[in-house]
């Protein structure tokens, strides 16, 4: 029964690893630092949120046989508008995820340094910092042997180390369990908590989701039989993920209102309070969350410059590989010398506020057409959904735009 539940197991883990990284992390301490469990209904609904946009994903790559960027290129005629979507695309995801692998990288290095100790190399006026280096080559080893299975387990292990890592941290604390539950089920809008809800959504919903999961899925199943599978993938591990998120925010919840911007800080927060071992924890949850999300992101970014340039999108290709080693080379660079280029993050989340809803619309539109679904396009429900959560991508895209240019 083990054997064949690991056997059905699909992408669903790695989305649910690649929305979980320390910018989540980071998110959702401060959502419990700052407001308790009153924020937890916000990922309440941005899992339900992810659940439909993912399974949508999921059930395209399945069905066409195609990822999101490849069907993009297929579906849209007029070339200018073709070129506009591309370019953004290529622009929001590649140079995106750029600029957050040595946020990634970062993090998982943060929580091996809580673990060992921080070691570093003069080289010059140069510093730099071992533990990115070692988390890189980590990444580096399981992307170039280019198997999807060995990935995949792989991955599915970090994501169950995570999971065990903040939820342990979280019974710690010893919780209210009332309180949680009225955190789940109450929905409530403390003083200027609004940024921190659309924080905790935006983290979850992630337009390089999309592409990473039409893409793995097309890979894992190859026939439309297989779409119960792919569903019940989806639904169970984008759950986990967010009630991984969920433990973040309790865990965080039991330190009294301090000066915590981080993982590192809350696991010196929590280290008085609840003794070494919750610092221990919390640690390998942001060092397994760093790595999953070091391995995701340039996977990710390879799958789509691969489909909008119309490259072949094995995991051993050349230009695969060369996508990919480029994204994570920069992140290990960064990280490595602590080089934060604010202008790049700038422009990466701007292209990818306008994105987010763009691919929200084209997605909803793509999966009502007879000629690539067939008989598996969405129903009326499910775009009653896809409407919602666009209106939401809408709002959050704003948002994102005006928050970097200082407007609110």
């Amino acid at each position: 029964m083990i054997k064949k539940f690991f056997k059905n197991i699909g992408p669903g883990p790695l989305v649910a690893a690649a929305f979980i990284g320390p910018g989540t992390v980071t998110v959702c301490t401060l959502a419990g630092v700052n407001f308790g469990y009153a924020l937890l209904w916000a990922m309440v609904l941005s899992i339900i949120a992810t659940i439909v946009l993912q399974e949508m994903a999921a059930r395209l790559g399945v069905v066409s046989q195609k990822g999101l960027s490849e069907i993009i290129r297929q579906e849209i005629r007029n070339p200018f508008v073709k070129g506009f979507a591309l370019f953004l695309i290529i622009s929001a995801i590649v140079v995106g995820n750029a600029a957050y692998e040595a946020g990634n990288i970062s993090g998982g290095a943060l929580g091996m340094e809580t673990l060992f100790g921080n070691s570093s190399l003069d080289i010059g006026s140069f510093n730099l910092r071992m533990m990115p280096l070692i988390i890189g080559c980590i990444a580096f080893m399981f992307l170039y042997i280019g198997n999807y299975k060995v990935l995949e387990r792989f991955l599915v292990g970090l994501v169950i180390l995570m999971s065990l890592a903040f939820l342990i941290t979280a019974l710690i604390t010893k919780p209210d369990v009332i309180g949680i539950l009225k955190g789940v089920f109450v929905p409530s809008f403390p003083n200027k908590s609004i940024l921190t809800i659309i924080g905790l959504i935006g983290t979850t919903v992630v337009p390089y989701n999309l592409f990473l999961h039409a893409s793995l899925a097309k890979t894992k199943w190859k026939d439309e039989s297989d779409l119960k599978y792919a569903r019940k993938d989806t639904i169970i591990a984008v759950i986990l993920g967010g009630v991984v998120s969920m433990c973040i925010i309790v865990s965080a919840s039991a330190i009294p209102e301090q000066d915590i911007s981080n993982a590192s800080d809350l696991a010196k927060g929590l280290e008085p309070l609840f003794g070494v071992n919750a610092k221990y924890f919390l640690a390998i949850g942001l060092f397994a969350a760093g790595v999953t999300s070091a391995i995701t992101a340039p996977l990710a970014a390879a799958f789509v410059a691969s489909g909008c340039l119309g490259w072949e999108t094995n995991l051993r290709s050349l230009r695969f590989r060369m996508v990919w080693m480029f994204i994570l080379g920069l992140g290990v660079l960064f990280s490595t010398i602590g080089f934060k280029s604010i202008e790049i993050i700038k422009f990466a989340q701007v292209a990818n506020g306008l994105l987010l809803p763009i691919i929200a619309i084209f997605l909803l539109w793509v999966m009502n057409k007879s000629s690539v679904l067939g008989n598996y396009k969405n129903s009326r429900l499910q775009n009653i959904f896809g409407i919602i959560i666009i209106i939401i991508s809408v709002f959050l895209g704003t948002k994102g735009i005006l928050s970097v240019f200082n407007i609110i």
